[in-house]
């Protein structure tokens, strides 16, 4: 039996696929997974119980990850569930940045009560004229599981997309549309994009992306779209170029008290995910993560730990072992196997910084003493042994 909390109200379309091997507690002492959406992690204490935290959405900034690691506790997100969500609000913003719908629509209630506002509105709405998006050009920096389906969204709108992401993956790459340009560097998308839009994760390197010097290489009356973190803009050059016109238009999912009230801004309250369908396939895909690895050990779409499957346990025992990223640890793990003249059916071992993963299947059941050498090896952090029915 294992038992399961959930921090956040998690749709009941993944909770319904547990089965009667999980039952739900409300106490985290207890529980061998966690389920969280923002809830913050970073002041809780973590029990020695607890093996792994599901994040239903892709960022983890409310994890401990390290912490987390140190423990052996493996940390999952669910990457490319809400990206139709983000991808539709993306769009969404792009057309309210090109066309003065807002304005169109505040003047309306500002109006409701004339009687002859049939008429009037026909002189008013020259103040909202805007531009078409057919045409234009859009920047697309980053091209993940968002990335790639806006820049395929807008191509079928008929704008010209350009994208640059060192690190495209080939599965990313193959989704891709035959009309998007790659190119090399982030200064050609400056350069030369009327649209720029940002679907890149926060790190050291990404942070303050745009800044006084990449603003300064954008077209002048150029629109920014921020639907990745606040952090990757830094606002005193967001709002120097938003006075001066190099900036027609900010268009964020993630306003700050500073940006929020700033004219040509254009602000939702962190919108992305916000859909019925995101939650559903977040919290589906978080509960398929979670039951796969206290099930069987493996390892999909972790952030602290390495990718790491040997499908689904079938023999008499598998061992798990979250360690140390240091030499001579797989050696040791097997020579306690042959120590015991147990014999391995498969094995696997994967490492990720300073954290690796090993995965041992066996033919037999384990010896008594077996379990407890093993965990007084030094390096080790967690060992979970599954033995098959």
């Amino acid at each position: 039996m294992f038992h399961y909390t959930c921090l956040n109200p998690i749709a009941d379309v993944g909770l319904n696929k547990m089965t009667d091997l999980y039952q739900k507690t409300d106490d985290i002492k207890e529980a061998d997974a966690v389920l969280v959406r923002s809830a913050s992690m970073h002041d809780m204490e973590l029990p020695d119980s607890l093996c792994a935290v599901a994040r239903a959405g892709a960022g983890v900034n409310n994890i401990p990850l390290d912490t987390c690691a140190q423990k052996g506790i493996v940390v999952f997100n669910t990457p490319g569930a809400n990206a139709n969500g983000v991808k539709e609000l993306v769009l969404a913003g792009m057309l309210l940045a090109s066309r003065d719908l807002k304005g169109g629509m505040d003047w309306v209630l500002e109006n409701k009560d004339d009687p002859a506002i049939g008429k009037t509105m026909e002189k008013a709405k020259k103040k909202f004229a805007g531009k078409e998006i057919q045409g234009k050009k859009l920047g697309v920096i980053g091209l993940g599981a968002i990335g790639v389906l806006v820049a395929n969204a807008a191509a079928h709108l008929g704008m010209e997309v350009y994208g640059c992401d060192p690190y495209l993956s080939v599965e990313n790459a193959l989704k891709m549309s035959r009309s998007i340009t790659l190119v090399k560097s982030q200064e050609e998308l400056f350069t030369s994009c009327d649209f720029i839009t940002l679907h890149v994760p926060l790190l050291d390197s990404t942070r303050h992306l745009i800044c006084r010097e990449t603003l300064n290489k954008m077209k002048k009356g150029s629109i920014l779209l921020n639907f990745a973190r606040t952090e990757l803009v830094d606002d005193d050059a967001l709002e120097e170029a938003l006075q001066s016109g190099q900036l027609s238009r900010y268009v964020t999912d993630f306003p700050d008290c500073r940006i929020a009230g700033l004219p040509h801004v254009i602000a939702f309250p962190h919108l992305g995910a916000s859909t019925e369908e995101s939650e559903d396939n977040c919290a589906v895909m978080a509960v398929q993560e979670l039951m796969d690895y206290l099930e069987n050990g493996n390892i999909v779409n972790s952030v602290n730990y390495p990718s790491c499957s040997l499908g689904k346990a079938e023999k008499p025992t598998r061992i798990c072992i979250a360690h140390k990223n240091v030499p001579g640890m797989i050696s040791q793990f097997t020579s306690l196997i042959g120590e015991y003249q147990l014999n391995i059916c498969d094995m696997i071992s994967k490492s990720r910084n300073d954290y690796s993963y090993a995965m041992f299947d066996l033919d037999h059941t384990l010896p008594d003493g077996f379990t407890e050498k093993l965990l007084n090896m030094d390096g080790i952090l967690k060992v979970r042994i599954i033995e098959s029915n």
